[in-house]
Formats: structure tokens, C-alpha cells, sequence
């Protein structure tokens, strides 16, 4: 009888020489080891290598990424409009060091002073723009707020059917995902059965309509109001007066759909349907709000108040994912929103509140409203300027405030060229773009139905010649691109 002997299990193989400078820490890696522990340890499923080289960047600076080599790369997005006021700012540092230093940890069931005056200041900010009084409820990154504010709906509603736009992007968890119209971020995850109803939203250069701003009518909201016509439309019970769907999530401006800018009058005309079938209007300010479009939350561009507001992302310049949510009193009072009723570990912790009171002290000190708008005009002419430089291959142009775009096409102004746009993006990664003596790289992002548009999102204390900078490296990106 054969005696089997016991194999012990193989050890995976590894770059030993690479392993033993990683860990000995005595060394600084390259970056080219970097990438090769990067490419065998780290997971790709976190939002990484969308370039076909992944950059690996070592120091920020107000608009500029610096690479591992040194290289600057003018920054055109900031972080998806998370470093609002610049990287590295001095100011901001300052408080999150001075709080570092006092109360850096504190378990959220205990109070601290930061919480309190963050949101009270957020709540008078709101009561003063909307003249409705709401409370400020904390969490951390975007689509946790996002979560949490599902949750308030139900609580109040009792209904899981909501409305939300297509091209509207809400973050990844499992319920934010729900309410994002893209099957992409879902389809690895199974069946969502309280998926959102998708809307389409008034995107003009493309409506799904066929029909042109100047003589619509807004034909987009009547449309979305004949689903209430009859109860053989699918959503409404005319003999109970009772919509199934509990709120339409919204984005004043669609951040990932591509900065789309809708009509003036259509959140108004809107928020009347949505008044009269009693569907809360929930407004994502996650990417556009603290004066990304020239006023505190992008929605007051458009004159309505929302009864759900949801923001993250520069209320700390991007130093800690704190995010929040704003509601109307009767919604979140503690009788109906009791002590519990969803939290997390981190939520309203004491550093991120540290650092978004110095925001709201940087904001109160400042006529951003002004300084946006202005900066934003600016930037936008010198785009359409552009665009007549390009043709049809600059289909569109827009903006508000500092949130802007520039969406790609064909020839013809209209078909999308997401392989011109991939182009661009490559070639400025790549870091050979050159003014004076120098070699710059340039950090543009990506958005649109078709990827075919550049969300412009730049620092709020860009100059005139900076953008003028900025303008002459897009030139220089058009010109590389097409060749």
C-alpha cells in the first residue's frame, strides 16, 4: 500500500526583488516597479486605468498634477469638481491640521462642535436661499448621501419606485445604482427589481424629441406628464390620487451624462408635476454644488426648491469623503427621523466638519457668485472661439458657471467621435505638450452618452491667462488628434 505524501500548498510567485524593496522601506520605488507591483497586487475594479499607461502622480499644486518624474499636467477637472478650490490649499490644510491636533476621532454618537456648526451654517444657507427650514444629515462619500436619502423617501412614502433621468449618474452602491441609468454599473450584480424609471433628460443639441429649444414648448415635460393621464399609463391611480413612484432624482446639471445644461424654465415646469402627483423632487448637487455653476447649489440656476438636496465632494476640497443631505423639517424632524435611523461608522466625523467650516468660511468671505459667473462667461467664449476654429468637429459648447463642456463629432457637427475624444485623452496623459521650453501633460475628463464629450471642471481660482494656457494645450490636443 502506497503512503501518499502530504504536498504543502505553493507559494505564488512574486517579483522577489521587487517584495523585499517594498517592504524593507528603505527605498524609493520607481515607477516602473510601482506598476509592475500595481498590475499583480492591486484590483482594477476601483476606477483605475482607463489610460492605456496608468500615470502615477506624486504631488498636487492648485491646477497642476505633477507625476513621478516631476512633470505638470494641467488639470481641467479636479477631481470630478471635488478640489474646488485648488489642490494643496494652504488654508484648508491648515484646518484639517489644526484639527488633527484638538479632536481628530470621535465615535458619531457623541456630539462635537464641528458637526453642529456645519450644519446649522448649511440649514441658515438653505433657509436663506429657499426660505424653507430643513436639517443636515452627514455621511460619507456621495452615494452613501445618496443611500441615505433613498431611505428618507421610504421612510416617509412607504413606496421603492422612483423616477430618474436618463444620463443621470447617482454613484455605485447597490442603491445608487438602482437610480443611475447606466446598465453598464449594474449588469455584473444581478436583478435590480426596484430599478428606477428613466426620464429623458432635456438635452437640446440631442433631443430625443427631435425638437429645437426656441419652439419645444418644453414638449419633455408634457411628455412626462401624460404617463398621469390615464391609470393604463402605468403610474398613477386616479380613484386614490396616488402616484407609485415616490421621488424624481435629479441633477440640475448632468455631471457624468456630460454637463448637460437643461432650459431655464424646465425644473420649474417640472417640479408643478411633481407637486401635483405628490413625487418629492430629490436634487443631486454632489458635482455641482459649492458654486460649481455659480451660485451655492446648482439648482437655484433654475428657480425651484428641491424637498431632498444630496452634496459631497468639495465640501472639503476633497480631504476627507464627507458628504450630507438636506431635507425639508417635516421629513427629517426626530419624530419621524429618529436617533439611528441609518448612520455610518465615519459620518459627520470631526476632521471632514473641520475642514468644510473653513469651505463655508472661504465661501461666505468671497462674491463667488460673481467671481464664478465671470470666470465662467470668460472660459466659455474663449471655447466657442474654439469651436469655430474646429468646425463640426466641435459639435457643441456650453456651460454654467465653471462646469463646462465640449462635445466631439464628426464632421458633419452631430455624429459623436468617441475615438477622437480617446485620442485626446491619451495624448494628454502622455505629457508632450509643450509651451515655451516645457513639456506639459494635460488631465481632461470624459463624459457624455456617446464618451464623447470633455466635462471641464477647472479650479475656481483659474486666471485669464490660465485659461488662455488651457485653451492653447486643448489647441494643441485638436491639432495632434485629428492630424
Amino acid at each position: 500500500m502506497k503512503t501518499r505524501t502530504k504536498k504543502t500548498p505553493s507559494k505564488p510567485k512574486s517579483n522577489s526583488k521587487i517584495s523585499s524593496i517594498s517592504l524593507n522601506g528603505k527605498q524609493k520605488l520607481n515607477a516602473e516597479e510601482l506598476l509592475r507591483l500595481e498590475k499583480e497586487y492591486c484590483s482594477w475594479g476601483d476606477t483605475v486605468h482607463y489610460a492605456e499607461e496608468p500615470k502615477i502622480f506624486e504631488r498636487s499644486e492648485g491646477s497642476y498634477l505633477y507625476d513621478i518624474e516631476g512633470k505638470p499636467y494641467f488639470d481641467l477637472q479636479m477631481w470630478y469638481s471635488a478640489a474646488n478650490f485648488g489642490y494643496n490649499n494652504k488654508r484648508l490644510a491648515a484646518a484639517l491640521k489644526r484639527q488633527i491636533d484638538t479632536l481628530p476621532q470621535l465615535a458619531c454618537q457623541y456630539l462635537h462642535r464641528e458637526k453642529i456648526e456645519l450644519a446649522a451654517r448649511i440649514g441658515k444657507a438653505n433657509e436663506e436661499r429657499f426660505c424653507e427650514k430643513g436639517r443636515v444629515h452627514f455621511n460619507v462619500g456621495g452615494a452613501q448621501a445618496v443611500e441615505d436619502s433613498l431611505k428618507l423617501v421610504r421612510n416617509t412614502t412607504k413606496k421603492s419606485l422612483m423616477f430618474a433621468f436618463m444620463g443621470g449618474y447617482h454613484g455605485r452602491t447597490l442603491g445608487a445604482t438602482s437610480i443611475t441609468s447606466s446598465y453598464r454599473y449594474r449588469r455584473r450584480f444581478g436583478h435590480f427589481s426596484e430599478r428606477a424609471q428613466f426620464v429623458p433628460y432635456p438635452y437640446c443639441f440631442r433631443c430625443p424629441y427631435g425638437k429645437k429649444p426656441d419652439d419645444c414648448g418644453l414638449h419633455c415635460v408634457k411628455q412626462f406628464e401624460k404617463q398621469f393621464e390615464t391609470e393604463y399609463n402605468g403610474v398613477w391611480d386616479p380613484k386614490a390620487g396616488e402616484s407609485e413612484f415616490a421621488a424624481f432624482y435629479v441633477e440640475s446639471v448632468q455631471g457624468t451624462g456630460g454637463y448637460v445644461v437643461p432650459p431655464k424654465n424646465y425644473f420649474v415646469e417640472l417640479k408643478k408635476v411633481l407637486d401635483r402627483y405628490k413625487i418629492f423632487l430629490v436634487d443631486d448637487e454632489i458635482q455641482m454644488g459649492f458654486y460649481r455653476t455659480g451660485k451655492m447649489w446648482g439648482i437655484e440656476n433654475f428657480d425651484v426648491t428641491p424637498d431632498i438636496m444630496v452634496f459631497g465632494k468639495a465640501m472639503t476640497n476633497g480631504l476627507n469623503p464627507l458628504s450630507g443631505i438636506w431635507a425639508k423639517e417635516h421629513l427629517i424632524n426626530p419624530k419621524v427621523w429618529p436617533a439611528g435611523s441609518t448612520h455610518s461608522t465615519f459620518s459627520s466625523n470631526s476632521l471632514g466638519t473641520a475642514v468644510a467650516l473653513e469651505v463655508m468660511n472661504m465661501i461666505e468671505e468671497e462674491d463667488f457668485e460673481t467671481k464664478i459667473q465671470q470666470k465662467g462667461r470668460y472660459f466659455l467664449a474663449a471655447l466657442k472661439d474654439l469651436q469655430k476654429k474646429y468646425k463640426g468637429v466641435i459639435g457643441d459648447v456650453d456651460g454654467l458657471g465653471l462646469a463646462l463642456r465640449i462635445e466631439v463629432c464628426k464632421p458633419d457637427g452631430y455624429t459623436p467621435d468617441r475615438e477622437l475624444v480617446d485620442r485626446m485623452f491619451q495624448l494628454g496623459m502622455e505629457g508632450n505638450l509643450t509651451a515655451g521650453k516645457k513639456k506639459y501633460g494635460m488631465i481632461l475628463d470624459v463624459g457624455g452618452y456617446y464618451k464623447n464629450v470633455f466635462t471641464l471642471a477647472p479650479s475656481f481660482d483659474i486666471t485669464k491667462q490660465e485659461i488662455g494656457f488651457a485653451l492653447d494645450l486643448l489647441d494643441q490636443l485638436f491639432r495632434k488628434a485629428i492630424g
